[in-house]
């Protein structure tokens, strides 16, 4: 029997097509999330960025550069930081943490039609051959 067609969710904008995935920790992303957040209120300069984050520059630009590398857009204008875009289109397309999910658990999350169940379908097939 067909399934009855629903109302679908709008989903987040698609990430950036990349041959590689970022794998981050659960800390580096929760820093992350709170960078992108923060410049989401508005323009700020690296002091402040640093004093939020309770970062060194070294840890900053790193950050930063993994922020520009999956596709969240940050501009350096007059000394201040900028978030291009939306702050929800940015958390939407940060590297999550490795979940730590069993192939019982992959193969449940890859019952679907869309996408992102395609793509976890194909990862399953490539690993297991």
């Amino acid at each position: 029997m067909a399934r009855k067609k629903t109302s679908r969710r709008q989903t987040p904008p698609a990430p950036p097509v990349t041959t590689t995935r970022h794998s981050v920790t659960a800390e580096r992303f929760l820093r992350l999330y709170r960078l992108v957040m923060y410049l989401g209120t508005g323009p700020k300069s690296r002091d402040e960025l640093l004093a939020h984050l309770n970062l060194d520059v070294r840890g900053y630009y790193r950050d930063l550069e993994l922020l520009r590398s999956v596709g969240v857009e940050v501009t350096l204008e007059e000394g201040k930081y900028t978030l291009t875009g939306k702050e929800e289109d940015g958390v939407a397309i940060l590297p999550f943490p490795d979940p730590h999910l069993t192939l019982g658990e992959v193969r449940q999350l890859a019952k679907g039609r869309t996408r992102l169940h395609e793509g976890l379908r194909k990862q399953i097939d490539e690993l297991l051959g």
